[in-house]
């Protein structure tokens, strides 16, 4: 075999042609090894002598796509220096743009011996692990282009890969579950009917299904368990993976631009799936624990802020080279239109405390590429000082869990101020303002994949996670729900109407609201998970979108909503109110003003008195301030938002003065109405049903 010098750069497997360039980093490391594996369980070592700046480095004629490979990395270990080479572990590249297989899990994969920890253990993993794979990095992309839809214009929809097309009727089975399945028409139609702008994928980068879970006949359902950085998920393809699953990943992308809908991922670069100290050896920990990892100040062990067992080393340069390549890699080669960043409060990490101008940041900031890109933060992690909401840079959005907090205890009848209900739904100027940022850096959402679904919120005081092996002490214990009268499943009428109205005024208040809203999969029919409210372990039906067979009025309910927003302006401000008339436009009414359900403007004293459960909110279509994409004026109509989140009905009057005839277009106390012409005058007198939100428009 020929084995030529080749190049540093770029990291990883590259493909020209005619052969492939090999390169990793290794500080740690006194010779490494390119294994090349074959089919019959052989493998062909070739030393990679060639160093520069610690990457070591070969060029390998002929070598072509679809070939296994992995590094042997020999040097030294010594856990209590935080040193853990480890020749005997065939180690995936970091760098790795396709994963062959899955882990068997045993001691072989360990770098210690169960019974001994402290002794090394030898056993060769390369049976029991998986494979790095070399890709063809051509793909015929056609005319796409990115749909860049503006953040006001954005409709988020957070879904699974194989949970959302496990069990939809119109799917082929052969496809269930993969990349296939997000391209196919009968997904597509879905998402476009619904409104859906962009579709936020659950982690599809490589990731490991723990030994723990395996053993306990479970999987690793969501995903956020990563091993491969560069990798599409090999279970997610449909017809291989020796590369396929990156054609078949490039192909879905395809097919969703073709539609307007964009891509978004959700990475987990705050840890990977080593865990801690008594971790499986698979990559990271073998090529440079000390340089991928945060240790203690006992280099045994690792730093954890994300519950998983280690943390990545946000200070270290190659760590951070790894991440904006990777980032820029699914950018420029797989064609994605942003990311959601798991735990992102831990990549603000550099030392202890959460540091909002971090390395990574800045290098994001002034990235050409990533920089132009949605960038969505989980502003949270497990640390201490970790709950950053608001806290992030201007560049960034934020998955807004004061949002979600606020609306879950509005309608669920606990005592809430007004003025905090008021911010959430005039998109959290308390939280973005100060920093230059607008209403749309708050990502609003009732659910996601972390908690219960939207029937289960309202259908379900308590956890119930006993399928998850753990006598139910798993998932969080204070979700904000109320089972609106039983526990769980029932046939009462009372109970499933007053469960289907608080269904519908979620959907109503998050669609209506300042901000970007994002949809959790299913949640648009009511799917259940039978009060599980942590089933990232669930890789079955309980987990999996039920999809309802002739559609149903909940789906009707959410599509009228979502297109109701998307039609009018008002509903998707690009700047914040001012609450007084806005100089420019018609008029003298205020941009925003609240009443009371009597029908007069609320004063000082309101504010200060009234809880959040019977308010009304005007919305000015006419004092739009910002002005629309060539400088035109943006005039819209406006609306009259009025909610009773109380126990009981109650009468609220349409204010004087803010126009004379009104039009109900909402009412979720009868989602009929939606789209019919009843009128309303002022000075007329409305009964709200306990627990519903009418909206009122009326012309410009």
């Amino acid at each position: 075999m020929q084995v030529w010098p080749g190049e540093a750069y770029p990291l990883g497997a590259t493909y020209d042609g005619a052969g492939t360039n090999f390169a990793v980093f290794t500080e740690a490391a006194d010779r490494v090894e390119l294994c090349l594996l074959h089919d019959d369980g052989s493998e062909t070592a070739v030393e990679l002598r060639e160093s520069d700046a610690f990457v070591r480095h070969a060029y390998l004629p002929g070598i072509m796509p679809g070939q296994r490979y992995g590094f042997r990395v020999h040097g030294p270990y010594d856990p209590a220096r935080g040193q853990r080479c480890n020749s005997a572990k065939l180690l995936l590249d970091p760098y790795a743009k396709a994963i062959s297989g899955a882990v068997g899990w045993g001691e072989e994969v360990y770098g210690y011996h169960f019974d001994a920890p402290e002794r090394r253990n030898d056993l060769d993993s390369a049976p029991h692990t998986m494979t790095s794979v070399v890709v063809n990095p051509y793909f015929d992309w056609g005319d796409d282009r990115r749909p860049r839809t503006e953040y006001h214009h954005t409709v988020i929809y957070e879904a699974h890969v194989k949970g959302l097309t496990m069990r939809h009727p119109g799917l082929p089975e052969e496809l269930r579950g993969t990349y296939a399945a997000l391209a196919h028409p009968a997904i597509i139609e879905h998402l476009t009917e619904l409104g859906v702008t962009a579709l936020e994928l659950m982690p599809v980068h490589q990731f490991v299904n723990d030994h723990r879970l395996v053993d306990m006949g479970l999987n690793n359902y969501w995903g956020y368990n990563t091993i491969g950085f560069f990798a599409p998920h090999n279970a997610y393809a449909s017809w291989g993976d020796r590369g396929q699953q990156v054609l078949e990943f490039k192909s879905a992308v395809r097919a969703l631009h073709e539609a307007g809908i964009e891509v978004i991922l959700d990475v987990v670069y705050n840890h990977t799936a080593e865990g801690n100290h008594l971790g499986p050896t698979l990559s990271f920990k073998g090529i440079d624990n000390q340089s991928y990892y945060r240790l203690t100040d006992d280099p045994r062990y690792y730093m954890d802020t994300t519950g998983t067992g280690n943390s990545l080393l946000m200070r270290s340069p190659h760590v951070l080279q790894m991440i904006m390549d990777s980032l820029r890699y699914w950018v420029l080669e797989m064609h994605v239109d942003g990311f959601r960043f798991d735990l992102a409060a831990t990549l603000a990490r550099q030392f202890h405390e959460v540091d909002r101008l971090s390395s990574f940041f800045d290098l994001v900031q002034q990235d050409p590429v990533v920089s132009q890109v949605k960038l969505i933060a989980e502003p949270w992690d497990v640390g201490e000082g970790g709950y950053q909401v608001g806290n992030f840079p201007p560049l960034w959005t934020e998955w807004n869990g004061k949002y979600r907090d606020t609306v879950r205890d509005v309608w669920r009848g606990e005592a809430q101020a007004v003025g905090e209900f008021a911010s959430r739904l005039t998109g959290s100027s308390d939280l973005y303002q100060d920093d230059g940022r607008r209403p749309l850096a708050s990502i609003n959402f009732v659910t996601c994949h972390d908690g219960f679904t939207l029937h289960d919120l309202v259908s379900y005081n308590d956890k119930h996670n006993e399928a998850n092996g753990e006598d139910n002490r798993d998932g969080e214990s204070h979700n904000r729900s109320w089972n609106c009268g039983a526990e769980g499943e029932t046939d009462d009428p009372e109970v499933l109407s007053l469960r289907a109205r608080q269904m519908r005024n979620f959907v109503a208040t998050l669609m209506l609201s300042q901000g970007v809203p994002m949809i959790s999969h299913g949640d648009e029919f009511g799917r259940t998970q039978q009060g599980n409210n942590n089933a990232y372990c669930q890789d079955s039906e309980l987990a999996w979108v039920q999809w309802p067979e002739d559609g149903s009025e909940l789906l009707d309910f959410t599509r009228a909503l979502v297109w109701l927003r998307k039609e009018h302006p008002v509903f998707r401000r690009r700047r914040f109110f001012h609450g007084r008339p806005v100089e420019g436009t018609h008029g003298e009414l205020s941009d925003i003003a609240w009443f009371t359900p009597e029908g007069a403007q609320m004063a000082p004293r309101d504010w200060d008195r009234a809880q959040a459960s019977a308010l009304s909110v005007f919305l000015n279509g006419n004092a739009i301030s910002e002005p629309g994409a060539r400088g035109e004026r943006i005039t819209d109509d406006s609306f009259l938002l009025m909610f009773n989140a109380s126990a009981d009905p109650l009468e609220f009057v349409v204010p004087a003065d803010l126009g004379r005839q009104w039009q109900v277009v909402v009412d979720t106390a009868d989602p009929s109405v939606a789209g019919t012409d009843t009128k309303v005058l002022a000075g007329d007198r409305i009964t709200l049903v306990d627990r519903s939100m009418t909206v009122l428009q009326r012309p410009t």
